[in-house]
């Protein structure tokens, strides 16, 4: 049994001018201690969906779907009390924004140890005690000074560590990065990804990476998924995804790294952009901005399965044969 399986996931938002699908018909799996990075610009719907999985989503937004199982548990449909001992405790996410994040009205302690006490029962002695284990497991110095700060107080890059240490602090069997090194300098930023790799090796836990830096998901991934819309478009092995993308919008995510330019002088780009509630295609997603569209392109696109992969194309190629899928 994996320990994350999604089936048919629905986000839908609501209004006046219609529906807005967030997240499209999203399913896959993630096993114990692997490590998913998901990929995409900004408006696939990647944020969202694992929002949907924690129980986050505002009004008027809707969530259903066939399943979505959590070490055996459909924590759609499980009671209130069975959602609320699973997330936060097995579950746990890193917000975006570290400065944000934190609660500007309390201390850091006061932040730490509430989620100690609540989900681990620990008296404030005992919760401030592992606070300090846990800001001295993420590389902060002196944390026992750094306990009584306000966020305000905390630099950008020590806000992020205080945010996985209290993500940590229940010891997750699922720790979601939602694009954790956003806002941070590229020092910072490969420092935190540092520190997120050698906590998932060391704690075992599966994890879930959000980015739309493919630089970063492939130093970290064993496998990415590629979001576009609000649908998975590409599910493949990580390596097998960087040397020979089948998707077209994978392919044009790829070229469009710097350090793939070969010294051209100016960088790939894709023209258009995401389309929104208004201007959705009736066929495939991606058709408007795909330069290999063709007229079966009008109708929705089919999702190719197979063993630990999925492409949604019609066109789908297996570049390291160069021929259609």
């Amino acid at each position: 049994m994996p320990l994350l399986d999604i089936a048919g996931l629905h986000v839908d938002f609501p209004s006046h001018q219609g529906v807005l699908h967030a997240v499209d018909d999203l399913s896959l799996q993630l096993e114990e201690g692997e490590v998913l990075g998901i990929v995409g610009e900004s408006g696939s719907g990647k944020s969202i969906s694992m929002m949907a999985l924690m129980g986050l989503i505002p009004f008027p937004g809707r969530v259903r779907a066939q399943h979505v199982r959590f070490a055996g548990h459909d924590v759609l449909t499980a009671s209130e009390v069975t959602r609320r001992s699973i997330v936060g405790s097995d579950i746990a996410m890193i917000f975006q924004d570290p400065m944000t994040s934190l609660n500007p009205c309390f201390t850091v302690e006061f932040q730490m140890t509430e989620t100690l006490r609540l989900h681990k029962g620990m008296t404030q002695k005992q919760a401030r005690m592992r606070a300090c284990e846990l800001l001295e497991q993420v590389g902060i110095a002196d944390p026992a000074r750094r306990l009584s700060a306000y966020p305000h107080q905390l630099s950008g890059g020590m806000s992020q560590r205080v945010m996985i240490a209290m993500a940590i602090a229940c010891q997750p069997r699922l720790l979601i990065a939602d694009e954790p090194t956003t806002a941070l300098d590229v020092t910072v930023q490969a420092q935190i990804l540092d520190l997120l790799a050698t906590l998932q090796k060391e704690q075992g836990m599966a994890m879930v990476l959000i980015s739309h830096n493919m630089g970063v998901v492939s130093e970290v991934a064993q496998r990415v998924a590629v979001m576009y819309a609000g649908q998975v478009v590409e599910l493949q092995d990580a390596d097998r995804l960087f040397d020979a993308p089948q998707h077209p919008y994978t392919q044009a995510l790829l070229q469009a790294m710097p350090e793939r330019s070969n010294g051209q002088a100016r960088l790939h780009t894709i023209a258009g952009m995401v389309p929104g509630m208004l201007d959705r295609p009736s066929g495939c997603l991606f058709a408007p901005r795909c330069d290999r569209a063709q007229a079966i392109c009008t109708k929705p696109a089919p999702l190719r399965r197979a063993p630990q992969a999925q492409v949604r194309c019609h066109l789908a190629v297996d570049t390291s044969h160069g021929h259609a899928a």
